[in-house]
């Protein structure tokens, strides 16, 4: 079982050995320490609790500072399950106080990545779902971005608007996972993981990375 928390850097290429170019996107892992451990005997599912980055002492709950003890102060928590892998693991993989750093994924590791996209805010049809629009000749006028019929009246909604029907509203923000990426390069010394391929969000998104 493997897991951190890191932080979206930026997108670039590497050179492989043959001279193909791989798009890598660069995660900053910096040190992840275990805060606490969750059993099935005792809380009902098997996880490892960790904590990643610094907040001020004065910004910190005080029951959070209890929670974090002698350990430090820290920005992100993260509970990761390993529910699959409780046959071979034991509690004293990761004990209070462990600290996990970039070497614990290899290059070639597969990883899947889990972070927050990016937000758009409100947004049409067009942008939203990709819809065509109306024609821009023809007699349209101030409706060329307009979604058109729902299905509404006395169709097969019934006289009401069907869930599931693609219309304007919120768009990005939401929680989205990429499996079967590849960890190209690990550099402990600069605390840095290239994956290949693009991973959710924006330049300094918290992202969950497992292995």
């Amino acid at each position: 079982m493997k897991f951190l928390l890191g932080e979206k850097l930026y997108m670039t290429q590497i050179f492989a050995a043959d001279g193909n170019v791989i798009p890598v996107t660069v995660i900053g892992v910096k040190p992840n320490v275990v805060l606490a451990e969750r059993t099935k005997a005792k809380n009902g599912y098997d996880a490892v609790q960790v904590g990643a980055g610094k907040r001020r002492v004065k910004n910190i709950r005080k029951p959070e500072r209890g929670h974090f003890g002698e350990l430090g102060t820290f920005r992100h928590i993260r509970e990761f399950r390993r529910d699959r892998a409780a046959s071979d693991s034991s509690s004293e993989e990761f004990p209070r106080g462990r600290t996990l750093d970039a070497t614990l994924f290899q290059e070639g590791d597969k990883v899947k990545v889990s972070g927050m996209t990016k937000s758009k805010g409100f947004q049409g049809v067009v942008k939203r779902h990709g819809f065509h629009g109306a024609p821009k000749t023809h007699g349209t006028k101030h409706a060329h971005r307009e979604p058109g019929s729902i299905g509404g009246g006395t169709g097969r909604a019934g006289g009401k608007v069907s869930k599931g029907i693609p219309m304007a509203g919120r768009m990005g923000g939401v929680r989205v996972t990429v499996q079967n990426l590849v960890v190209v390069k690990v550099d402990a010394e600069n605390k840095i993981l290239a994956v290949r391929g693009a991973v959710p969000g924006r330049k300094g998104t918290v992202l969950e990375i497992r292995g």
